[in-house]
């Protein structure tokens, strides 16, 4: 039985997206208190999923930034930003803490002005240390999203992989604006 089932919006409405944290401000709306800490931010090779997104050989270094999220103390997403190292190296998204007022306001200060995203979901069994990190029940597998955002010329600016305590979510999916089904 899970502890806590939290809300995963796909896509993600625009308010919320352009919002100082994501899920805290999606927490927030569900009456549910919001907890966030970083667990690392530093360069580690990509994994292929990841550097195929960025355009970048699989093993290639990547900054990664990674953080854990927690809803009513319980953790529930392992959410891990990656960066091409050639165009975010050196710049302030290095920086070991939550960037401010936004990683999005932070990555648009360097003057990458977001286009588009492409977004895959997948269910599988945790791997590495994500059922211990989790604090996952045995045989509870996750779901992990992966964003790739491409600026508006087209170059890739960040890719986001969430990993989400599968029984712990709901994943709505919402509607384009001005259309009435789905």
């Amino acid at each position: 039985m899970a502890r806590i089932v939290v809300r995963r919006t796909l896509p993600t409405e625009p308010a919320v997206r352009a919002s100082a944290s994501l899920f805290m401000t999606e927490a927030r709306r569900q009456g549910v208190s919001a907890g966030r800490r970083m667990l690392y931010v530093g360069p580690e090779p990509a994994a292929e999923h990841v550097a195929a997104a960025l355009r970048l050989p699989a093993g290639a270094e990547v900054l990664a930034r990674r953080k854990l999220l927690l809803a009513d103390d319980v953790p529930v997403r392992v959410a891990t930003s990656y960066f091409r190292l050639d165009v975010f190296g050196g710049t302030p998204i290095e920086a070991p803490d939550f960037v401010r007022p936004s990683l999005q306001a932070g990555i648009e200060a360097l003057g990458h002005r977001f286009g588009r995203a492409d977004e895959h979901l997948i269910a599988r069994p945790p791997a590495g240390t994500e059922a211990e990190t989790l604090e996952l029940d045995p045989g509870e597998w996750v779901v992990q999203v992966l964003r790739a955002s491409y600026s508006a010329g087209d170059v890739p600016i960040h890719t986001l992989e969430t990993v989400c305590a599968a029984t712990r979510h709901i994943f709505p999916i919402t509607q384009v604006a001005g259309a009435d089904e789905f």
